[in-house]
């Protein structure tokens, strides 16, 4: 039977794809108490980059954050395992990172990275409200536009 948080990514038109592997030597999330740290998700496709280049040059704005969407749903799927497939464990996501490969002059990393965040908040209501840092980077693995990280409180 699915969970209150499954029902919600199903309303919002959201089906959770296949696991990335990690493209290095880490592991996708840690769990540490009830605390879990999901590693830095790219905007895949079907195992794919799905935006590349920089942003405000290659990649609009507008298209990093359903970049920052995508990668945000990427997240919920470690996350996911990480709750032993019960989303509905998510007591709070702490926290945000953002990461923005942003062409020189580039300054508008919060409007990418809003595609993440409102996401969160679209999926788990009030406990989707968080911390959160946005940076603008030179490159990402991949030529990936961004990557979003996240801490999350589980029950």
């Amino acid at each position: 039977m699915a969970g209150r948080i499954d029902a919600r990514l199903a309303s919002l038109g959201i089906a959770l794809p296949s696991p990335m592997q990690p493209i290095a030597n880490y592991v996708p999330f840690v769990v540490s108490g009830d605390l879990v740290f999901v590693s830095g998700q790219l905007p895949t496709i079907d195992g794919k980059v799905a935006w590349t280049g920089r942003v405000g040059a290659e990649v609009s704005a507008e298209d990093a954050a359903l970049a920052c969407r995508q990668s945000f749903i990427n997240v919920l799927v470690h996350l996911k395992a990480a709750c032993g497939s019960d989303l509905d464990r998510v007591a709070q996501v702490v926290r945000l990172g953002g990461f923005i490969a942003a062409a020189p002059g580039f300054a508008q990393h919060a409007v990418p990275m809003n595609g993440a965040s409102n996401l969160a908040v679209e999926v788990f209501g009030d406990a989707g409200r968080h911390a959160r840092t946005t940076v603008g980077v030179a490159s990402l693995p991949l030529d990936a536009a961004v990557e979003v990280e996240a801490l999350f409180r589980i029950a």
